[in-house]
């Protein structure tokens, strides 16, 4: 009887290759079947084991995926077959990554598996553009959260988000930034606030804006910035430092430290 192997949801990070945790590099080495997101490096195959077979699965939003059912069952195929498998994710793989579907559904069917974590855009997004996520001066916390709900009934209750405090660093939703604005100024948010929006964060296609709650709409229409990208709301949009030729829009910028 074979012995089955193992399954390792391991985290890519952004895109800066060299943003990869040592750990994720030892289980892309160590890995017989690859499945790999689209929004993954492919510079990052390159720590895989020459006769490892690399199984491209890629989900993104508005586009053609691969159905998530396919991904699970073959993870449990080749696992039982005794092969280690590595699902390659953009980000981290418990943060929007559906991670933690599939290691539900991995441990149901007795499959041993192993979760490596990897940098979020939602962390290295506004990094990139000196924008920290905490600032004793203006937000005392952050919200992750997505715009693009698995359901219309799942989508993120704006108008109480409005409310808080806090830093919102919102995944998928650019294609809904009409709708993002709109309810969060019903909700009481200042059309002032700043916003940041970063496409393909720590890739050679980074592109970024910084506008206003108020403008968000117009401006990424403008700029046509599309998916993957991180908006990020909040007064800590302030300590954005981007030299005006990489900036697509004009925007009064300041640093914070």
């Amino acid at each position: 009887m074979t012995k089955p192997g193992k399954v390792y949801l391991v985290g890519a990070g952004p895109g800066d290759p060299e943003l990869l945790t040592l750990k994720a590099v030892k289980a892309i080495a160590l890995a017989d079947v690859l499945l790999v997101d689209d929004l993954v490096n492919p510079v990052i195959l390159d720590h895989a084991h020459v006769d490892a077979r690399i199984v491209h699965v890629g989900k993104r939003g508005g586009c053609q995926s691969t159905p998530q059912e396919f991904i699970e069952r073959l993870m449990i195929a080749e696992a039982r077959a005794g092969h280690h498998v590595v699902r390659l994710k953009g980000g981290d793989p418990f943060i929007f990554g559906r991670g933690g579907e599939e290691r539900e559904h991995l441990l149901a069917a007795g499959i041993d598996v192993e979760v490596v974590n990897g940098i979020s855009s939602g962390l290295a997004a506004p990094s990139s553009i000196g924008v920290p996520l905490t600032h004793r001066d203006w937000s005392q916390g952050a919200v992750f959260v997505t715009g693009h709900g698995k359901t219309a009934d799942a989508n993120p209750d704006w108008q109480a988000l409005a409310k808080l405090n806090m830093t919102l660093v919102v995944y998928m939703g650019v294609a809904r930034c009409t709708e993002i604005q709109t309810a969060l100024i019903a909700g009481g948010k200042a059309p002032t606030t700043p916003v940041a929006v970063i496409h393909a964060a720590t890739s050679d296609a980074q592109a970024q804006l910084v506008t206003t709650l108020g403008q968000l709409s117009d401006a990424v229409a403008a700029t046509r910035l599309a998916s993957p990208s991180i908006i990020v709301i909040g007064d800590v949009v302030r300590c954005a430092s981007i030299p005006s030729h990489d900036s697509l829009t004009e925007a009064d910028q300041r640093l914070c430290c």
